[in-house]
């Protein structure tokens, strides 16, 4: 099994609280030019392709491991700019600095909020004039020598709209019927509650909690599905947290290991760490992991009574599962009953706050489409 990489985007549970104040300054930028999702995409891909083919000093055979750059667009001209960023600078919350750009503009770049590949920034010229970040460039390092070059979009308040918001809705969802599709094919189905359940797991598993609990949740969840949106395939890509779990479903090694044996003829991948970066592949074995797991709890009497009492509900048993160790959950029911959720570990609680959250507003604008549909017949 391959080791994970040095992470290079913190999952939430490793992010420091950030203040609300410096979260939110840019969101109150006036942005005049709103790209759609199609457009974003097209000069995101024109910058990789810029910083791609740039002329680097012939001294270095690798790329050095010390800077980022920055590709910016600066919608009045429809230019994109690069700019040279050191690492430690990028990854430092609150750092304000002067740069010049590869179309030598006189630019102010302030790091509002550091994470790995997925910092988010804002960046302005002499005139006042926002520039939109599309894309950063960033050296990925293990031990100090170069490994691969990152490319990755964070969500800029001036890329998201409502456009956005829904392309990322649907690339999640489709990628999870997609699994399941295959999974199907290969003689395992998934329960369709299982698959419900996991679609609002790829959402919950990347929540910062100290941002939960400090802003605003439903531009918390908007951001997350954003991401998806302008990443795509490469979403949490670079993401690992200290336990070893990682990318979009943020599985521990165990667990996916534990998948495979159970479940050869799927033919997961057998490295671990190219298996978490493939969505495809990464879903398969999280909707294996979840339909295991949810098998055994059913086998459980204790479990099933707590169910039938309305004491746990079977999405929140399975957020639950799915975040700390399942195996525990019926010795918590059985010693308190509907109280059961007191004993869980203290961050799985805070998980299953998140989920209950993310699970009510979707109810929500469910209903709401389901009124207007109506009120339009």
């Amino acid at each position: 099994v391959a080791v994970p990489a040095k992470p290079v985007e913190e999952s939430p549970r490793q992010q420091s609280e950030e203040s609300k104040s410096s979260a939110r300054q840019d969101e109150a930028v006036a942005v005049p030019h709103r790209l759609s999702p199609v457009r974003i995409r097209m000069r995101i891909e024109e910058a990789e392709r810029l910083m791609k083919v740039r002329v680097l000093p012939t001294a270095m055979p690798v790329p050095s491991i010390d800077y980022v750059t920055l590709a910016a667009l600066l919608p009045e001209t429809s230019h994109i700019h690069l700019i040279r960023i050191a690492k430690q600078t990028f990854l430092t919350r609150g750092a304000e600095f002067s740069a010049t750009t590869s179309l030598g503009l006189p630019v102010q770049v302030r790091i509002a909020r550091a994470n790995g590949v997925n910092t988010a920034v804002s960046v302005f010229d002499e005139k006042n004039r926002l520039l939109v970040p599309l894309v950063v460039e960033f050296p990925i390092e293990r031990r100090g020598q170069f490994r691969e070059m990152a490319y990755y979009t964070s969500a800029h308040p001036a890329l998201l709209s409502p456009e956005v918001l829904k392309a990322g809705q649907t690339y999640v969802n489709s990628m999870i019927d997609l699994a399941a599709k295959r999974l199907r094919e290969r003689g395992v189905p998934i329960a369709s509650n299982l698959i419900d359940v996991a679609k609002h797991l790829c959402v919950v598993e990347h929540v910062d909690h100290d941002r939960f609990r400090n802003e605003n949740r439903i531009a918390l969840f908007e951001e997350i599905y954003s991401l998806y949106a302008l990443n795509q395939l490469d979403t949490y890509r670079y993401s690992v947290s200290s336990a070893g779990a990682g990318g979009m479903v943020q599985m521990i090694p165990w667990a996916y290991q534990l998948e495979r044996q159970r479940h050869p003829g799927v033919g997961l991948n057998p490295d671990f760490v190219l298996g978490m970066r493939n969505h495809g592949n990464a879903l398969e074995a999280m909707l294996l992991y979840m339909k295991d797991t949810w098998d055994d709890l059913l086998a459980n009497e204790d479990v099933q009574a707590a169910i039938t009492a309305k004491q746990a509900t079977p999405p929140e048993l399975m957020a639950a599962a799915y975040n700390s160790n399942a195996a525990k959950l019926p010795g918590y029911i059985r010693r308190a009953g509907a109280g059961w959720r007191t004993l869980i570990p203290r961050e799985t609680q805070i998980y299953l706050q998140i989920y209950q959250s993310l699970d009510s507003l979707m109810k929500t604008k469910a209903n709401h489409a389901r009124e207007l549909q109506n009120r339009e017949r």
